[in-house]
């Protein structure tokens, strides 16, 4: 399966596996919330043509530290709120 989402091995911690995502921020209007776009190509089952799905995630950010368009890494986490179930790790590389 080819992915541009990529969906980094996490380790084994006392909470078990916890995933972790790289995406794009689309949005960073809200206070300690960025919505961050997570784009993966999947191949269809029986005709074998790439699909790209595009999910977005609420995404918890402490520090307001992602602006939009930076690359971002988020993990899961407990529920924070009504939508929000995923929390910055870090920004992998700042927009222009």
């Amino acid at each position: 399966m080819t992915s541009t989402a990529a969906v980094i091995a996490a380790p084994v911690s006392e909470r078990g596996n916890l995933k972790r995502v790289i995406g794009t921020v689309v949005s960073a209007k809200m206070e300690k919330t960025r919505v961050v776009a997570v784009t993966e190509l999947r191949r269809h089952p029986l005709y074998g043509k790439y699909v790209k799905s595009t999910m977005k995630f609420h995404v918890h950010d402490e520090k307001n530290d992602a602006k939009e368009g930076d690359k971002v890494l988020i993990i899961e986490t407990r529920p924070l709120s009504k939508t929000k179930r995923w929390r910055l790790m870090q920004v992998l590389e700042r927009a222009v």
